[in-house]
């Protein structure tokens, strides 16, 4: 009974989120809340906001950066959108529009207004994948300067977080110039997603 209730209330939750405006002025291409999350989730995937690609489809991560997402994982499509196994959950839930580098960063009243009472709803999550800076700086009390430290300060972190960079394609150069991540980071990311979602 307690289950079905939790499960009612964090339906009605998302419907709230999906029918959010609150940003709709700041967006210039509209409103299209992405997000997945189940009360039995769990592992957490704490993204940054929607790319375009994303934005036109809804589908969360379903872009280059989400196959190597996956494969930085080792978990294949279906289980990466199985709800019951992996939330997915960005800083921003619609996609912000370009900037001079790359996309502008998530807006911040969207984690204020949604963020902890989405969390509150997911009681089952056992390691959340903390990617890029601003997720980085929601989850992790003592993230290190810039991402490159936090990231490389990954095993002074409690087990149930992991810091990442964030996988896209404009990374590329990150990932040559830190290759500690690839033979370090990545088998233990992998051994952390089999046990949680074994659990």
């Amino acid at each position: 009974m307690q289950r079905a209730r939790v499960a009612k209330s964090l339906s009605s939750l998302v419907n709230e989120v999906r029918a959010c405006a609150i940003c709709a002025d700041q967006l210039p291409h509209g409103t299209r809340p992405v997000l997945q999350v189940n009360a039995s989730a769990k592992i957490l995937i704490a993204g940054q906001a929607p790319g375009s690609r994303v934005h036109e489809t809804g589908i969360p991560f379903d872009d280059p950066s989400g196959e190597r997402l996956r494969d930085w994982m080792g978990v294949d499509a279906n289980t990466f959108y199985d709800t019951k196994k992996i939330a997915l959950l960005p800083m921003g839930f619609c996609y912000p529009g370009k900037g001079k580098s790359g996309d502008l960063p998530p807006l911040k009243i969207c984690a204020h207004t949604w963020r902890n009472r989405l969390l509150a709803s997911m009681p089952n999550i056992i390691l959340t994948l903390a990617i890029g800076q601003y997720a980085q700086a929601w989850h992790l009390l003592n993230a290190q300067r810039n991402l490159t430290e936090t990231v490389r300060a990954w095993n002074s972190y409690d087990q149930s977080i992991m810091p990442l960079p964030h996988p896209s394609p404009r990374n590329n150069i990150w990932l040559k110039r830190n290759p500690w991540f690839e033979r370090e980071v990545l088998p233990n990311l992998k051994s952390r997603v089999r046990q949680a979602l074994e659990t």
